[in-house]
């Protein structure tokens, strides 16, 4: 009987994760989207189409992944190249959301929850990725709820002076992160720290506390250094002309997805540089 209840229960778990996987998939799509079309000036309800000859994509084009295997990364239409920007979006999106069923199943609420505060990450990292660039919307929209976060996940108490004094203990977080980066930003005059990333601090000090979201930014930065040590490493190599000419010491660097790397690392993997 408890080997079918055992059974029974990583049965469901599973059906759960490949749910939100799915799920994840449809939400990457939709992220492509707002990532491509942020100030652009077109709008986020408006149809997919081709950015090359602008013919309007059917249901059976929009398909997550399958449809990029099926037609080859090319429109159907035009045959130019897609971006492989669409499926990496949304296969990195599905497996978020699969790693967050996984990590807070059965609690729907957190569930639902962080798979939001993650759809907003991925348009920050991969905007970061193209344009250099922290945009603001997703990121103010990740300090609220970071910061809302005890009142959100224990809503049914969102009243009570524990989850105030939660909110309260969010904000100040935050707020030292925010300071320290700041403080980066400010005195290299913008050489060593956008005040995008001081912004996307606030929000990681608010949703990790402050002995979760200093571990993030440690591991954050080592593996800024070592990514960047290596790209400027290979950069040396005289056979690799092409990579030579895009990365130097003088190179700028995106720092959000090492930020998101490491909130991630300490979110799901509870990785832990300092005890304190």
């Amino acid at each position: 009987m408890f080997i079918i209840l055992y059974i029974a229960i990583i049965y469901l778990m599973l059906l759960f994760i490949i749910y939100f996987l799915f799920l994840g998939l449809i939400v990457g799509s939709f992220l492509n989207v707002v990532i491509l079309r942020y100030n652009t000036g077109y709008s986020l309800s408006g149809r997919s189409g081709c950015f090359s000859c602008g013919h309007g994509l059917a249901w059976y084009e929009m398909i997550p992944v399958a449809s990029y295997l099926v037609l080859c990364g090319r429109c159907k239409h035009c045959h130019s190249r897609i971006s492989r920007q669409y499926p990496l979006v949304e296969i990195f999106t599905g497996l978020l959301f699969a790693l967050t069923a996984w990590r807070f199943y059965p609690n729907m609420s957190a569930v639902l929850f962080y798979c939001l505060i993650l759809s907003l990450l991925v348009v920050v990292v991969v905007y970061d990725l193209k344009h250099k660039i922290i945009v603001d919307t997703p990121v103010y929209a990740f300090i609220l709820l970071s910061v809302m976060s005890p009142a959100i996940l224990n809503w049914k108490n969102a009243l009570s002076t524990e989850v105030g004094f939660q909110i309260f203990l969010n904000l100040v977080s935050g707020a030292v992160i925010f300071l320290a980066f700041f403080s980066l930003w400010y005195f290299s005059r913008g050489r060593w720290m956008g005040f995008g990333d001081a912004k996307l601090g606030f929000g990681i000090g608010a949703l990790l506390g402050f002995s979760g979201s200093v571990n993030a930014v440690v591991l954050a930065f080592w593996f800024g250094a070592l990514v960047g040590l290596s790209l400027i490493g290979l950069g040396k190599i005289k056979s690799l002309k092409s990579f030579r000419r895009k990365f130097s010491i003088k190179s700028e660097i995106p720092f959000a997805p090492f930020l998101v790397l490491g909130l991630l690392l300490s979110l799901f993997a509870n990785i832990s540089i300092l005890v304190f």
